[in-house]
């Protein structure tokens, strides 16, 4: 089970190469290495099961989550692409793609998010940071967020399941999201669908949410 992670969120102007370097470091090249280390064994026995902790944002980016989303779309991509090879050696690979989870890894975060200096940034995006993706994302968390046991028991199902599943999803409330990729393949639904809901009807979301 590949399960290390780290968050990024923010303007993208705010954030270092650096942060960005490290980030993909743990998120892809982290599992790049664990793959490595245990697919030639598993080859050789001919049997083996490889889980990764993904995200829903492997499938779909948000907005101010660009280099997290870009870290997890790696990890879908280079799951996608291995899969086939190794079921010809009969190895399993399946993703486990939650939603938002309520960890101290969420909170720590938002506690730094909130104390970030945003000055390379315009003022206008700052404001639609603080102001509206913040408190938008803990109505989020407070009535989507699942917790670690509830991830802990999907990935058990995913373990023990006689034939893996590629791709599993823990949280149904977002299902809908990722299938809108699939419906329009320009994009423009998607796309439309995701600024109207930040940027018209967010006073809507965060009163449905609560």
């Amino acid at each position: 089970v590949s399960n290390a992670g780290v968050g990024m969120a923010g303007p993208l102007e705010c954030q270092s190469l650096a942060a960005m370097q490290s980030l993909m470091d743990t998120n892809f090249f982290g599992l790049v290495r664990l793959v490595k280390e245990v697919l030639p064994d598993m080859k050789r026995r001919r049997g083996g099961h490889i889980v990764v902790i993904s995200s829903i944002m492997g499938l779909q980016g948000i907005v101010f989550n660009d280099i997290y989303a870009a870290s997890k779309f790696a990890v879908e991509g280079f799951c996608e692409s291995l899969v086939v090879q190794a079921l010809r050696f009969n190895v399993a690979i399946s993703l486990v793609e939650p939603g938002p989870v309520t960890t101290e890894f969420e909170t720590k975060l938002y506690e730094e998010a909130e104390r970030a200096d945003y000055s390379r940034t315009d003022p206008e995006t700052a404001e639609i940071f603080t102001n509206l993706y913040l408190k938008n994302s803990k109505d989020v968390f407070a009535s989507l967020g699942q917790t670690p046991e509830d991830i802990a028991e999907h990935t058990l199902r995913v373990i023990e399941a006689a034939r893996p599943p590629f791709r599993h999803q823990t949280n149904v409330a977002y299902t809908p999201m990722a299938a809108l990729k699939h419906a329009d393949p320009s994009g423009a639904l998607m796309t439309d669908a995701f600024y109207k809901l930040v940027f018209k009807y967010d006073a809507v979301l965060r009163l449905s949410l609560r």
